[in-house]
């Protein structure tokens, strides 16, 4: 069913939790995207081996990795392009987008129209405290929080370690260097961080939760291909 080299995580490592939030509606958009068809992460076989060494090291320090994306097929960021055409479809603005103007997300950078996730070894994820239950979508529940420059946002609560801002959030509170987060939060992004960037991965500047592996067995390749 899947590209060559090409692998389902559990395949690899069934303990490392996961939420594909593009196969359901828990998203910027508001509804599957288009090649999304199973909430199951699947990437390049070289990344979840990478990430199960990675989750034996959390491990040990009480956590879990969480998986939210991996591999995204190419008709998915065209899905994303329609969508930030559509000036009418504001639904989800108030979680995901609440002081960007969708039209201009992949100018500053909240979305590529060639992205690192279509060559199937960039992953988006986080951590929970070893034990902790991950909360379905329809459990997720939403606290409102006041950043340092006085603008309120909302944070999504699925479970995982707060990280001062949810997954796919399209603000400077996301990005890895910020003044608008308390320390708590930005200590445990770089514990990610630290981890990561020690076992072979690159960081987004923009999105905390995004990590992409420096030596990818297909650097020049987008694929296309749906999950399935």
């Amino acid at each position: 069913m899947l590209q060559e080299s090409f692998t389902y995580l559990d395949q690899i490592d069934n303990t490392i939790l996961y939420d594909i939030r593009y196969a359901g509606s828990m998203n910027f958009v508001g509804k599957i995207i288009d090649g999304y068809h199973i909430n199951r992460p699947v990437m390049t076989s070289v990344l979840a081996h990478a990430l199960s060494k990675i989750q034996k090291i959390v491990n040990k320090d009480g956590f879990s990795l969480v998986v939210y994306d991996a591999y995204r097929p190419q008709k998915a960021i065209e899905h994303f392009g329609r969508w930030s055409e559509e000036p009418h479809n504001q639904g989800m603005k108030t979680k995901f987008y609440p002081y960007v103007n969708k039209a201009d997300a992949f100018e500053l950078g909240f979305l590529s129209k060639r992205s690192a996730h279509s060559r199937g070894s960039t992953v988006d994820l986080t951590l929970i405290e070893n034990g902790k239950a991950l909360k379905k979508p329809h459990d997720i529940t939403y606290t409102t929080r006041f950043l340092k420059d006085g603008r309120e946002v909302l944070c999504l609560d699925d479970g995982t370690l707060d990280m001062g801002s949810h997954f796919d959030l399209f603000d400077e509170a996301s990005f890895h260097k910020n003044d608008l987060l308390d320390e708590i939060y930005m200590s445990r992004r770089k514990y990610l961080r630290d981890i990561m960037m020690s076992n072979g991965f690159d960081d987004y500047r923009k999105e905390w939760w995004h990590y992409s592996l420096l030596e990818e067995p297909f650097p020049e390749t987008s694929f296309n291909f749906d999950i399935r």
